[in-house]
């Protein structure tokens, strides 16, 4: 028996990170299985083979030992020299044969684990890109990327490691016992008495190890938490000098890890000892029994009667029999472990998928042009059932007018556009483009008319080009070149070591704010929205950079509707309208001029305090 491999096989067993939930339930949820063998339906071919594959190699594994009791009883001790050479040269040729069949099995159960998940991968993830944000307010990202990562290898492992691995150890176990019976049931009966407790002890090691692997998930979740949050972090580690303090946190956090690690490793230290115990006793009562047969049939020869019909090839055959019976019932708890993971990697994942709160797209609408005009009547607004963010709202913008947003934080602002590019759904009232109901526009088509540059600029990993076409293929560089020359940004991006194709590193963090800011622009601008919306774009750069992202603006706004969301009052006094909210509500409508007339008006105030601190009015 190979035990080294098995034990290292078994202890490399580490329960897939993330969600802290342990594995639980039974260890075969027909229905959930059911689901996942949909996605097999595609590769029924592959599926089909690597089942056969797995019968034959159970059957061929019976065959070996025949050979070997032949070749010792009928040649070896016979001294027929030409017999075993022959009896070699077809046992080679059997394991040649039952190595390629490992082969074609193992891969094709690989292959078909990584084909399901893959297309499970783009249905979950094309499922997530279209639900609501309202889900996102409520869901943890790094949940969500362990059920498109984690979760779903455990899935791959069903397959390559779990359902047909079983199958095939279930099918070798029952036709070595079947064949050691009808070859010899009182010598197979001698032999298997310790089997019972195996089969007890591999019980219990599986509902033991179920247990540990629980804790292993907890730990190794708290773990990536731990680790995440102080790596992303890092700079208010450094500036407090907390690193020593966090460093003994971690500590504990990591022994915690050990620690359910050593004991899950732990179960293993008892199972396999007894496990070799009991194939011990198995050989032992073997050969105490065979020998004992060949002896008395040596006495019964001698006397002219019928012999027992044990011989040194039977007992040979019978221990290669029980190698080959020992080593996929070690396994089996393993297996059973990585089927039940599976089942549950699987559960979180359809979990996701039956998720109903997609982004609603009823309309099919997609006219050939929009005009930009907005009309928002007596809309009413929450994130969380009757908490309402907009009460009543109503407002109307001319195509290619000017309309800004100003109010305290939580005034219901960006709520407002979120509302207008269907993010989020209303409760009351309608919102029109064009007069028509937004929920009537094919909802990809409204948002491709409507370009949003907020505050907080999101960048990727990827080249300054890429970063700003998306990677629409219908974007050339030289219409990159020219919008990024029209907003002012083509001379700093000229300056990056190579240029267009700098690459930004994660979030533009080898950026300055300013910079993000102009590329979110030019982003904008090669998209030629329709209706152009600025939330607080102008709020954390330098005044340097203001200007020259209000010149960018400027031409962005040409021929276009906007709204616009700002702070800093002398970045809208120029909108065609203004509207003052707080705690969701139009509290006033009007010009920058008319709202500074507004004796103690909330828009006065706002200005006096930014430009008025000094007690001068101007």
């Amino acid at each position: 028996m190979d035990k080294d491999n098995d034990s290292k096989k078994s202890n490399s067993k580490v329960p897939p990170s993330g969600g802290g939930g342990g594995v639980t339930g039974k260890a075969l949820d027909w229905k959930l299985l059911g689901r996942v063998m949909k996605y097999v339906k595609p590769y029924n071919g592959t599926f089909v083979l690597a089942a056969f594959l797995t019968v034959f190699l159970a059957v061929s594994a019976l065959v070996q030992p025949i050979l070997m009791q032949k070749t010792l009883d009928n040649y070896i001790l016979k001294n027929n020299y030409g017999g075993l050479v022959f009896m070699v040269e077809l046992m080679i040729g059997q394991l040649i044969i039952q190595t390629i069949a490992q082969y074609y099995q193992t891969y094709l159960t690989n292959s078909l684990g990584q084909s399901v998940i893959r297309d499970l991968r783009i249905d979950i993830f094309n499922h997530i890109t279209s639900l609501r944000l309202k889900y996102f307010d409520h869901t943890p990202i790094g949940m969500l990327i362990t059920r498109t990562v984690s979760d779903l290898e455990t899935i791959a492992d069903i397959f390559s490691e779990g359902l047909i691995s079983i199958m095939g150890d279930m099918l070798l176990v029952i036709a070595v016992i079947a064949y050691m019976a009808i070859r010899d049931w009182k010598l197979a009966m001698i032999t298997l008495i310790p089997m019972p407790f195996l089969f007890a002890s591999t019980y219990v090691f599986k509902e033991a190890i179920k247990s540990s692997f629980q804790e292993v998930r907890t730990q190794v979740a708290q773990l990536n938490t731990f680790l995440q949050e102080h790596i992303t972090g890092i700079s208010i580690i450094q500036i407090f000098a907390r690193e020593d303090q966090e460093m003994r946190k971690f500590k504990v956090v990591n022994k915690k890890y050990r620690d359910a690690n050593i004991r899950s490793n732990w179960y293993y230290s008892i199972f396999f000892p007894v496990v070799e115990i009991l194939f011990a006793c198995c050989i032992g009562l073997l050969v105490w029994y065979g020998c004992k047969r060949i002896l008395t049939d040596q006495q019964l020869r001698t006397i002219s009667a019928s012999p027992t019909g044990v011989t040194p090839g039977v007992i040979l055959e019978f221990i290669v029999y029980l190698n080959i019976l020992f080593r996929p019932i070690r396994q089996l708890a393993d297996k059973f472990n990585t089927l039940q993971m599976g089942m549950v990697g699987a559960d979180r994942i359809f979990r996701v998928l039956d998720t109903d709160e997609v982004a609603e797209n009823a309309g099919t609408l997609r006219p050939a042009k929009l005009t930009g005009e907005i009309e928002f009547n007596h809309v009413w607004f929450a994130y969380n059932e009757e908490n309402w963010v907009l009460k009543d709202i109503s407002f109307h913008v001319q195509p290619g007018k000017t309309l800004a947003l100003v109010g305290a934080t939580g005034a219901g602002k960006s709520s407002t556009i979120n509302i207008l590019n269907r993010f989020y759904e209303i409760a009351k009232g309608s919102v029109k483009v064009d007069g028509v109901d937004i929920r009537d526009y094919d909802v990809n088509y409204l948002r491709s008319h409507i370009a949003t540059v907020i505050q907080d600029v999101f960048l990727f990993t990827d080249t300054i080009a890429n970063n700003i076409s998306l990677n629409n293929p219908d974007i050339t560089l030289e219409q990159v070149i020219a919008a990024a020359k029209d907003v002012g940004a083509h001379e700093f991006i000229e300056r990056l070591p190579g240029g267009y194709e700098y690459n930004v590193m994660e979030r533009g963090s080898t950026l300055s704010a300013g910079q993000a800011q102009l590329i979110s622009f030019i982003r904008a601008l090669v998209y030629n929205p329709t209706i152009l919306v600025l939330d607080e774009a102008t709020s954390s750069v330098d005044t340097e950079t203001e200007i020259l992202i209000q010149n960018a603006i400027n031409k962005l706004m040409q021929g276009r509707t906007a709204i616009v969301i700002a702070h800093r009052l002398s970045t809208i006094q120029n909108a065609d309208k203004i509207l003052v909210l707080d705690h969701g509500e139009i509290k006033e409508s009007g010009t920058h001029q008319e709202l500074l007339k507004i004796e103690n008006g909330y828009y006065r105030k706002l200005y006096d305090l930014q430009f008025n601190s000094a007690g001068i009015v101007k």
